[in-house]
């Protein structure tokens, strides 16, 4: 039995009327009756009660019309749901992010605009460090990830990097730091910084900044003397607050508030970081796919964070 089959018999039963149902069909009176016919020797049971001048339904083909129907219907809904993933309108998006993804404008945005164009898709969202997400991405656990450093040890030529924008790195000092004298817009060469402790996340956790500070260190003469680690950006900055030392973080962290802490931009070069999409670049899902282009379409050069 094939679905046409049904189709068949369901306009049949509607029309009542072989030549009327053949036409709605599509196909000639002939076919139609033959199809009609095989489609009862199949069931075993009459459908129909036919004379020259009418035909009927019989008790066996009301029953059947009800299950017919609803077979297409099923079929229909069936046939729907592949399209709409294909698509990527539905399906699940397990999306991972840094710690400092929720305090910037873009990314926020990006997801809602997702969310608003893809409802029925089911977002999972998972704060992670860059090498977790990464991780989980070459393990398949992750669809697509925000990550700070594109360039890790485990970056695997099966992920590609989108850059999303950059944005300045800060220094954080306490409030009272003699650095914080004077106009609050004035920059600070980081070299300044060489004789103070720094609050730093531990190299092991993998969020990206630790190697590129310790770099923009060196290139401005000094290593930097780690005298305490969080995990934590809010905790790196309460440490801060606390007097244990000084930090860098991305500017996206001024949206922190925590008295006794002050804000300084840096006046080096380079003094920047990225937000990156990461994704598996072969093997995307299509909802995952969908939401790479949204974010490919809403950011098609890469430029400073706002």
């Amino acid at each position: 039995m094939e679905l046409r089959h049904l189709r068949y018999f369901v306009t049949l039963a509607e029309e009542l009327h072989f030549s009327r149902a053949a036409a709605r069909l599509g196909i000639s009176q002939p076919p139609l009756s033959q199809q009609i016919q095989a489609l009862e020797e199949e069931l075993g049971a009459r459908l129909l009660h036919r004379t020259n001048r009418r035909v009927d339904l019989t008790e066996a083909g009301r029953l059947f019309l009800v299950e017919a129907r609803a077979t297409l219907a099923q079929a229909e809904r069936a046939a729907d749901i592949a399209g709409r993933a294909q698509r990527g309108e539905i399906g699940e998006l397990k999306l991972g992010f840094t710690a400092s993804a929720p305090f910037t404008v873009t990314i926020p945005k990006m997801i809602f605009a997702f969310r608003q164009a893809f409802p029925a898709v089911h977002l999972t969202l998972q704060e992670m460090t860059t090498k977790q997400q990464l991780d989980a991405m070459t393990e398949r656990r992750l669809h697509v990830g925000f990550i700070r450093s594109p360039v890790y040890p485990t970056m695997t030529p099966e992920l590609k990097a989108l850059e999303l924008f950059r944005e300045p790195l800060v220094a954080i000092l306490r409030a009272d730091h003699p650095l914080t004298a004077g106009d609050p817009t004035d920059r600070i060469a980081l070299s300044t910084l060489a004789a103070e402790p720094f609050v730093m996340h531990p190299r092991a956790v993998g969020t990206g900044l630790h190697d590129q500070i310790t770099a923009l260190c060196q290139q401005a003469g000094f290593s930097p003397r780690v005298s305490q680690e969080a995990r934590e950006a809010p905790t790196i900055v309460g440490l801060v607050a606390a007097g244990l030392g000084v930090t860098l973080l991305p500017s996206s962290f001024r949206r922190i508030r925590v008295e006794g802490v002050a804000y300084r931009d840096l006046a080096d070069q380079g003094a920047m970081t990225a937000m990156w999409l990461a994704y598996p670049e072969h093997d995307l899902s299509p909802a995952a796919r969908a939401f790479v282009d949204l974010v490919a379409a809403h950011q098609p050069v890469a430029g400073q964070e706002h």
